[in-house]
This record gives C-alpha cells, structure tokens and sequence, in this order.
C-alpha cells in the first residue's frame, strides 16, 4: 500500500515513525508487524517465561509507542530505542518484583535440579534450548540482559552499552560472567557448537 507515493513496506522504520506521529495507522501496523514477535519473544525470555506477562508487556509497549510517538527521536535509530523502552519496562518489573518478594534482587525459580548428573550425554536440540532458557533465567538481571540482546536478539555490544548505560567493556565482562556461569550447566550439550536460539 501506498501514501502519497510511500510504499510502507519499504519504508525504514525511522520513517514509518514520523507517520505514525503525524496519525497514521497503517504505518504503525506496519511497524507492529516487524517487530511484535520479536518483542514478544525477548519479553519472554527477561521476564521469566512467562507467555501471558510477555503478551501483556508487548502489547503495553506498542500502546505506549502509538500513545506518545513524539517522544522517538527520528534521528536515532528506532530498533535501538525500542529496546531501550523494552529494557526499562524489564527494570521497571524487576524492581515491583524484588519489593513484593522483600529482596534486593529477584530471582527466578530454579526449575532444574542442582545434581545434573541424571542428564542423559546426548539432548536434541529443543532439549538444549529448554535447558539454555531455564539457566538464563537463573542469571541476575544485568547479565541476563546482556545475554539476551546479545544472543537472542543479536545487539552489537555499542548498543548495549548505551541500553544498559554502561560501557563496552562492562557489556563483555557481564557476557564473560554469563558464559562462565551457564557453561558447567550445560556441559552435557558440548557436542553442539554454539549458543544460539535460531532454528
């Protein structure tokens, strides 16, 4: 479809924003359709699995873009700043979480058994991502963001030093901590090359 001479499937993202601002809906479908699933999934892998809290926040966060699109700056990159909006929205969980919990910090269920030696040597692939996904939510807050931007979402690290506020070298340091911490878990996958969540 086209507006005055706009193909919106073609248009960038960037653009597609600055319709929306102006009051166009087909531009925001446009945009939903790009990226809904993708933030569904990364909602459900911060936010402890949880397929109805994941529905939930990815649909508050396309509210709050349609709701105030003026607050996208089009010169930055739009990817970019949704995560960033995601990532707050996380922080933001996190904190009501830890005050009903009465903790500093939350931390999600342990859902695997400290003794792994009853895992068979060989899982398919599904079992590994199980596996994966369960050590993840294990992991603190800023190392479980740094993973998953990193290896689930595919962030380059200057992108997620500026969604975490924090420099390049922290952005490694917590992927080094997380790869240390979720390697032991998952030695029983050692004959599967790479951590990756694609199929």
């Amino acid at each position: 479809m086209r507006l005055f001479g706009k193909n919106y499937q073609v248009e960038t993202d960037e653009g597609l924003m600055q319709w929306v601002a102006k009051g166009d809906a087909k531009a925001f479908e446009v945009l939903y359709d790009r990226y809904s699933k993708r933030m569904l999934n990364y909602f459900y892998r911060m936010l402890w699995q949880d397929k109805e809290k994941a529905a939930d926040f990815m649909q508050d966060l396309f509210t709050k873009i349609l709701s105030k699109p003026e607050r996208f700056d089009p010169q930055r990159s739009f990817s970019t700043w949704l995560y960033s909006v995601a990532n707050n929205m996380c922080k933001n969980e996190y904190e009501k979480q830890a005050v009903r919990k009465g903790k500093g910090v939350v931390e999600a269920d342990a859902r695997l058994p400290d003794n792994e030696a009853a895992m068979p040597e060989k899982l398919d692939w599904k079992s590994f991502r199980e596996v994966l996904d369960r050590e993840i939510d294990k992991l603190d807050e800023k190392h479980r963001t740094a993973f998953v931007l990193r290896y689930r979402e595919e962030r380059p690290i200057k992108e997620i030093s500026v969604l975490c506020n924090c420099s390049e070298g922290t952005v490694k340091s917590r992927l080094f901590y997380a790869l240390k911490k979720l390697t032991p878990k998952l030695l029983a996958f050692q004959n599967l090359k790479s951590i990756s969540y694609h199929e």
